[in-house]
C-alpha cells in the first residue's frame, strides 16, 4: 500500500480524542512570540479574577478569555472556561463548542465535565446526548450535596424528555425581531403592552439611562424604562426613556401594565425588590409609589400583573409559606385580606415568575421551572374556569426553549405575544421579540370527484372536505375611542364606569386619558354591560354591550362627546331595557334608572321629558303607544322613587325621530331607545 494512503487511513481512524493535542500557554509552545505569550497570560489572569469572585462575575471574565484563546485555541483549561462562562452567560448555547473541544484535548480537564457537555447538549436541543452526559455525571469530589445533585440531574433529564416530546410537535407561531424602535445593541426585556398593542413599555439597560451610572457587580448600565407606539404599519417608533418621573439612578424594571396602559407596576431594589405603581397622567408619568405591605415583604417581590377590572393583583414573590422558591399570589388591591397563594396547580415545588393575566379576566400566562418544562423557565397558560385553574399547558417549541423563558405577554385578541430572547437574529444582545400565532395546522382537502380505478364498476362522485380550522379567538372585547367636549371637541377627563346590569354592580372605573382623552376598557365576553362615561358638570353617556359567553374578539371604536347640562340637550339612555313588545322594565336597567334618579336629586331644578321611540316595523299607530307606555314606566319608577312628578313629562314619537336609517339591523337597533330631554334647569 502506498506510504501516503496509508498514513491518510490511519487518520481516519483515529479518534478525535486523541488526534487534539492540548497546549499549554508557555514558553517551550511559544517562544518564539513572547510579547504575544505575554499578552494571553494577562489576559487569563484577568478573566480569572472575574471567574473566581464570589459569585462569578462570568460574562466579565469572557472578554478576556477570548481574547486568550484567540492566541492559543487549543488548551482545554481555558476552552472549558469559556465554555461555562457562556453557561452562565446570556448566550448559554454557545457554550457547547468550547465544552466539547475541551473534552477533546483533555477528558479529564474538569471532574463537572460530563455535566456541563450535558448543559451545553441540553441547551442545544440536543435531548438524547444530553441525557447520556447527564448520565456519566458525577457529583463534585467531596461534595456534602450528592443527594441534591442527583435530584438536579434526574430534573434535567426530564427536562430533556420533555423537550425531545415538545420539539416533535413545535407550536405553529412566527417568532420575529420587535425592530430597532425598540431593540438596540444593549440590552431589552420584560415587555408589557396595552391590549390593543398600540403602546409597549420595556426596561433597557443602555447608554443614556438616568444617571448614567454602571451596575459595579455587572459592568452594565443601569436598568430604565423605555417607551414606544405602534405605527399604522405595524413597527415600532423609536423609543424614548420615560425619564426622571418614573426611572431613578438605580435599577427600574417594567413588571405589569393595565389594558388601557395608564397604570404601570415598576420594579425597583429596595428592601429586597419591591413592586411599585406609576400612574400616566396626559403625557407625563407620575412618580412611582410603592404598593402596601400586603404585597410588599422584606423577601423578594419580582413580577405582578393587573385583572381587566383593576380591582386585584397577581404577583411573584418568595417569601415564607410558600409550595416552592417562588410563588404566585393573588390579592384584592382594595380588600384587607392576605394575599393567597394559588395553590399547587399552579405553583411548584421549583420556582415560578412572569405573571400575565390576559385581558379577558380568566386565562393566565407565567413562567416556571417545574411543570414539564424543557429546561429552566418555560412559559404556560392556564385557565379559570369552574371556580379552579385548568392543568398549565406548555406553549412549546419554539416559543419555550432549554433555556429560561420569561416575562411573557399577550395581545387581547391572542394573535401577538412578546418576550425578550437571546437569537441569532438579535442586534447585539438579549432583544424583545414578537410572537405570531397561527393556530392548529389546516389539514390538506383532498377531492377525491371521479378518480376512475380499475377495480370500480362506477366512478365516485363524492368530494370529501376537510373541516376548516380556526385560530381560537379570545373572548374579549376592546372599547376604545376618545372622550370630548361636544361644544368645544377638546378632549377631557372622565371617569368610564363598567356595570354589570344583570347584578346591577358596577364592576371596574378607569380615566380617559387627561391630555388625548383617549380610553380603553376591556369587555370579558358572557356580562350585558353598561358603560357610562361621567365627569362633573356634565350629563352622563350610556352606551351597552350584551356580550355573549363565547362572543369571540373584536375592538369597538366609540369616540364620546360629553354634553353639558343645557335647556334642549338630549342624552340616548342605552341601558334601559323592556320586555319585547310590553312596557314592563327589565331588573337590567336598575342602574341606568338609579343614575337617572341620581342627577334629578342632585339638580333639584333640573326638568325633563322622558320619551321612547321605536323602528318603523309594524304599525305607526302601535309604535307610538308602546312607545309612550314604555316612556311612562320610566317617570312612574321615578316617582315611585321620590322625585316630583311635576318635574316630569313622558311622550311616544313611535318612529317618527329616527337616529339612524331603518334599512338596517344596526340603524333599526339605534332607533329603538329611550332617552330624556331637558326642559329645564
Amino acid at each position: 500500500m502506498h506510504k501516503y494512503l496509508l498514513a491518510s487511513l490511519l487518520l481516519l481512524s483515529t479518534p478525535a480524542s486523541v488526534l487534539a493535542q492540548n497546549v499549554e500557554f508557555s514558553k517551550d509552545q511559544f517562544g518564539n512570540d513572547k510579547d504575544g505569550l505575554k499578552a494571553a497570560l494577562k489576559e487569563i489572569k484577568l478573566g480569572d479574577e472575574f471567574y473566581d469572585l464570589d459569585p462569578a462575575r462570568y460574562e466579565q471574565a469572557l472578554p478576556h478569555y477570548l481574547a486568550a484563546q484567540k492566541f492559543n485555541p487549543n488548551n482545554a483549561q481555558l476552552n472549558y472556561k469559556i465554555g461555562d462562562s457562556y453557561l452562565h452567560s446570556g448566550f448559554k448555547p454557545r457554550a457547547l463548542e468550547y465544552l466539547q473541544k475541551a473534552y477533546q484535548l483533555n477528558p479529564d480537564v474538569d471532574p463537572r465535565i460530563h455535566y456541563a457537555l450535558g448543559r451545553g447538549l441540553h441547551l442545544n436541543g440536543k435531548w438524547d446526548e444530553a441525557i447520556a452526559e447527564y448520565k456519566r455525571a458525577t457529583p463534585a469530589s467531596g461534595s456534602k450535596n450528592t443527594a441534591g445533585f442527583t435530584q438536579d440531574i434526574q430534573k434535567k433529564i426530564r427536562e430533556c424528555e420533555n423537550g425531545r416530546k415538545l420539539a416533535a410537535k413545535p407550536s405553529r407561531v412566527f417568532i420575529d425581531n420587535a425592530g430597532p424602535g425598540v431593540n438596540s445593541p444593549y440590552p431589552e426585556y420584560g415587555p408589557v403592552i396595552t391590549a390593543d398593542e398600540s403602546v409597549i413599555l420595556f426596561t433597557s439597560r443602555r447608554p443614556g439611562s438616568t444617571g448614567e451610572q454602571k451596575d459595579p457587580e455587572t459592568g452594565g448600565f443601569m436598568e430604565d424604562i423605555y417607551t414606544s407606539t405602534r405605527t399604522t404599519k405595524g413597527s415600532w417608533v423609536d423609543a424614548r426613556n420615560l425619564g426622571e418621573g418614573v426611572n431613578t439612578d438605580g435599577h427600574d424594571a417594567t413588571v405589569g401594565l393595565s389594558p388601557d396602559g395608564q397604570r404601570l407596576l415598576v420594579y425597583m431594589e429596595d428592601n429586597g425588590g419591591d413592586l411599585h405603581e406609576a400612574n400616566l397622567r396626559g403625557a407625563e408619568w407620575r412618580k412611582p409609589q410603592k404598593l402596601g405591605s400586603r404585597i410588599n415583604s422584606k423577601y423578594h417581590e419580582s413580577s405582578a400583573a393587573y385583572t381587566p377590572d383593576g380591582r386585584s393583583l397577581y404577583f411573584v414573590t418568595d417569601k415564607e409559606g410558600g409550595l416552592g422558591g417562588r410563588d404566585i399570589y393573588k390579592i384584592e388591591m382594595e380588600g384587607r385580606g392576605p394575599a393567597q397563594n394559588l395553590g399547587s396547580v399552579i405553583n411548584t415545588q421549583y420556582g415560578e415568575e412572569g405573571v400575565f393575566l390576559h385581558p379577558d379576566g380568566k386565562t393566565m400566562y407565567f413562567s416556571s421551572e417545574g411543570h414539564n418544562s424543557m429546561g429552566g423557565y418555560d412559559i404556560f397558560k392556564s385557565v379559570f374556569e369552574n371556580g379552579k385553574w385548568s392543568q398549565p399547558e406548555n406553549l412549546g417549541w419554539p416559543i419555550n426553549t432549554p433555556d429560561d423563558d420569561v416575562f411573557f405577554v399577550i395581545s387581547a385578541s391572542g394573535r401577538h405575544g412578546y418576550y425578550s430572547s437571546f437569537r441569532d437574529d438579535g442586534l447585539g444582545s438579549k432583544d424583545i421579540y414578537q410572537i405570531t400565532f397561527l393556530g392548529p395546522e389546516k389539514p390538506p382537502v383532498l377531492s377525491q370527484e371521479d378518480q376512475l380505478l380499475a377495480s370500480r364498476v362506477q366512478p365516485v362522485k363524492e368530494t370529501l372536505l376537510a373541516p376548516p380550522v380556526a385560530i381560537v379567538a379570545a373572548q374579549v372585547t376592546i372599547l376604545k375611542g376618545v372622550v370630548t367636549d361636544e361644544a368645544s371637541k377638546q378632549p377631557i377627563e372622565a371617569t368610564i364606569d363598567v356595570v354589570d346590569n344583570s347584578l346591577n354592580q358596577t364592576i371596574a372605573s378607569f380615566q380617559s386619558n387627561a391630555q388625548s382623552g383617549r380610553y380603553l376598557v376591556s369587555l370579558p365576553s358572557g356580562v350585558n354591560y353598561g358603560i357610562v362615561v361621567r365627569k362633573d358638570g356634565y350629563l352622563f353617556h350610556s352606551e351597552n354591550f350584551d356580550l355573549p359567553a363565547k362572543a369571540a374578539y373584536a375592538e369597538v371604536v366609540k369616540d364620546i362627546a360629553l354634553k353639558k347640562l343645557d335647556v334642549g340637550v338630549k342624552v340616548v339612555l342605552n341601558n334601559i331595557f323592556f320586555d319585547f313588545d310590553k312596557a314592563t322594565l327589565r331588573k337590567e336597567s336598575t342602574n341606568e334608572l338609579e343614575r337617572l334618579q341620581k342627577l334629578l336629586v342632585e339638580t333639584p331644578a333640573l326638568r325633563l321629558e322622558i320619551s321612547g321611540h321605536t323602528d318603523n316595523v309594524g304599525k305607526a299607530e302601535y309604535n307610538k303607544d308602546l312607545s309612550q307606555r314604555r316612556a311612562k314606566a320610566v317617570v312612574d319608577y321615578l316617582v315611585a322613587k321620590g322625585i316630583d312628578k311635576g318635574r316630569l313629562t313622558f311622550a311616544g314619537y313611535g318612529d317618527s325621530q329616527p337616529v339612524a336609517s331603518n334599512a338596517s339591523k344596526a340603524g333599526r337597533q339605534l332607533n329603538r331607545r329611550t332617552e330624556f330631554k331637558v326642559t329645564g334647569k
